[in-house]
């Protein structure tokens, strides 16, 4: 129970001086102009008590506050003025009560808002500082994951590396292999030449008997074939070299097409039997890019035509094409492998996926493709279709 409910009222506390001076003239007129107030104690605070006054006590919870005291009015008037003023104290000790009520609800309604602030303020700084916590968190996963993704590139850049090497070991191991036997043959070719100051009887007779119409003639074929096997080697150094972009600014103009081939001559050294490529080439304007990231956007989706053709067990075909309009340059390179299901398109350039077997990929190439095109200011878009093929459609703006 609050304060106000349980209390003991005194008279001046219910009746200030600004209600007495209101009511203390009244009850003076209606009571003849004899008239006081006092308190509990005798206290007089209202107009002068005789000693020959009646009085009527004003009582409040069984107790009197107070007094009304006159020698002029009768009993029966008397009575009525204290039933008035029991009216008046009643109604200020109901609105007194409903104030304080008021005040101490007011009150606790404000230190529970307090608390309450505490306690959300104190929330506040345990989520700020939970969020400090897991935002330094985050930054050190995402790092963590940079760095593993970019590890991964180099391990799929290494993995086209390697397949590289390997096809061009192959390409260059062929007229290497023949070079020599030219070479081995050719040196027996020269000791034969070397036996003819020794033979015996004349130059024609030792020329004759060593056979060395039929040697000169095919030492010279022999020649022959090692020469174009070295050109054979030099254009497959010459290939290499162009497809890493050796020597070349970081930025320049490169013609679309030339990238496609050199792309194409990189994926030849190491494609399986059975495929082959189809041209359908237009000119092109020239277009600033960096060809090193060009060419390895184009070998990695034509690996992975070939590999979609390799991976359905039958013979194919790679057709690129290319044209330019005056919005920019568009490049086609289609294959009939495979092909790709709806929800397969939906995942193919999310870094990692990779619809191949465990252990040929690590998903990287058309993520790797799209991230060059996006550099290029470009856009890459994929059709395709189960067990018919894939098209990939390649486009980047020219300056008009």
């Amino acid at each position: 129970m609050t304060q106000g409910f349980d209390r003991e009222w005194q008279l001046d506390e219910l009746l200030d001086a600004a209600s007495q001076g209101k009511i203390g003239p009244a009850l003076s007129a209606l009571l003849g102009g004899d008239f006081a107030l006092t308190d509990q104690a005798g206290k007089t605070l209202w107009g002068q008590p005789s000693p020959e006054a009646r009085r009527e006590a004003l009582i409040l919870e069984l107790e009197p506050v107070g007094y009304l005291l006159s020698s002029s009015a009768s009993p029966a008037a008397l009575s009525a003025a204290r039933q008035l003023m029991l009216s008046l104290l009643r109604a200020e000790v109901r609105f007194k009560m409903a104030s304080t009520l008021h005040l101490e609800s007011v009150a606790e309604d404000f230190e529970s808002l307090k608390r309450e602030h505490a306690r959300l303020s104190e929330s506040e700084a345990r989520y700020k500082a939970l969020s400090g916590e897991l935002e330094a968190r985050v930054k050190k996963q995402v790092g963590e994951l940079e760095e593993r993704q970019q590890m991964l590139y180099e391990a799929e850049k290494l993995a086209s590396v390697g397949q590289l090497a390997a096809g061009m070991a192959h390409e260059i191991n062929n007229p290497l292999g023949f070079v020599r036997s030219n070479l081995t043959t050719f040196e027996k070719y020269l000791g034969k030449f070397a036996e003819l100051k020794t033979h015996p009887g004349s130059l024609a007779d030792g020329w004759q008997a060593l056979d060395l119409d039929f040697i000169l003639e095919d030492g010279i074929d022999l020649l022959h074939d090692s020469a174009k096997g070295m050109e054979r080697i030099a254009r497959i150094v010459a290939d290499l070299k162009a497809f890493s972009n050796v020597d070349r600014a970081s930025q320049e103009y490169a013609d679309l097409n030339n990238c496609l081939r050199e792309a194409v001559s990189m994926v030849e050294a190491q494609m399986p039997p059975g495929i082959h490529f189809r041209f359908d080439l237009l000119p092109l304007p020239g277009f600033v890019c960096l060809p090193g990231h060009i060419n390895q956007l184009f070998f990695n989706v034509i690996r992975n035509a070939v590999l979609a053709i390799a991976d359905s067990g039958r013979p194919g075909e790679v057709k690129i094409s290319s044209e330019a309009d005056e919005t920019g340059i568009h490049i086609r390179i289609h294959d009939t492998g495979v092909g790709m299901t709806a929800e397969q398109i939906g995942h193919a350039f999310e870094p990692f996926y990779t619809t191949r077997p465990v252990g040929s990929g690590v998903g990287l190439g058309l993520a790797t493709a799209r991230n060059v095109v996006q550099a290029h200011s470009g856009r890459i878009s994929l059709d395709s279709q189960p067990d018919v093929g894939t098209t990939v459609s390649l486009f980047f703006p020219t300056p008009p």
